[in-house]
């Protein structure tokens, strides 16, 4: 995810459509789009921009998810927070190329990828997964264990009768492997621990969800406006994903 040349900017590993979910819930649709890793600042001047300031509007869902990761933006549904985002983001940075090709490939074989908070628990685990990149048929995970590790002693005159691609669909049968994201996926032994449970196991520092900052002026025709305003229904609330602080 770098930019090209000294000083390039980084692509950002997530890019978002945020919704003011009060507005919607009235009909009328307000949304902006922002990047992960996202700071405060950005998250503030997202939220001004679509209505959300803390007092009138408080909730927001996310849509329209886009990656450079291949099969991320399948993973996240609108009632993932911001903070989960942009911690998820912070942790991919981190990763080396090898970790996130075991990554991507843990995503395609349909594990831990249902939510934000799944894949955050991923990206803490990655090290419960081996993978073998470029080892993308059963003949050649039978030929790669037999011969280069030698798990399996056969013969030379016997090795042209053997037939490599039982053995390896046996091998991924017994080790609970799959072939995923252009390589072969298995287990490495280590225990996957839920080590994320929700927002409050997000390091401070990752926590830049923050309403904007209103000015005095700002505040008060805001706080004028709510109570002018007939109480609103929650009738829409299970419809749209939200953010809590």
């Amino acid at each position: 995810f770098d930019g090209q040349g000294p000083g390039a900017a980084l692509m950002p590993i997530l890019e978002v459509n945020v919704i003011n979910a009060g507005k919607y819930a009235e009909g009328h649709l307000m949304e902006a789009a922002l990047d992960f890793p996202s700071t405060t600042e950005e998250v503030q001047a997202v939220l001004k921009r679509i209505g959300v300031d803390g007092v009138r509007y408080q909730e927001v869902f996310i849509t329209e998810h886009d990656s450079p990761i291949s099969g991320f933006c399948h993973c996240f549904t609108q009632y993932d927070h911001i903070d989960e985002l942009n911690y998820l983001s912070h942790l991919i940075r981190a990763f080396s190329p090898d970790a996130l090709e075991k990554f991507q490939a843990v995503i395609e074989a349909g594990e831990h990828n249902g939510c934000a908070g799944e894949l955050i628990n991923l990206a803490l685990n990655l090290d419960s997964y081996e993978f073998f990149p470029g080892v993308d048929s059963e003949e050649e995970l039978g030929r790669i264990y037999a011969e280069d590790m030698e798990l399996l002693e056969v013969s030379e005159p016997l090795r042209k009768y053997m037939d490599y691609e039982a053995y390896g669909r046996d091998t991924s049968i017994n080790e609970n492997g799959s072939f995923a994201g252009g390589g072969y996926l298995r287990p490495s032994g280590d225990a996957f621990q839920e080590r994320y449970h929700g927002h409050e196991d997000i390091p401070a520092e990752h926590r830049f969800f923050d309403f904007p900052r209103l000015n005095i002026r700002e505040r008060l025709a805001a706080y004028r406006e709510v109570s002018a305003s007939p109480i609103k229904t929650k009738k829409h609330r299970a419809d749209v994903g939200r953010e809590e602080r």
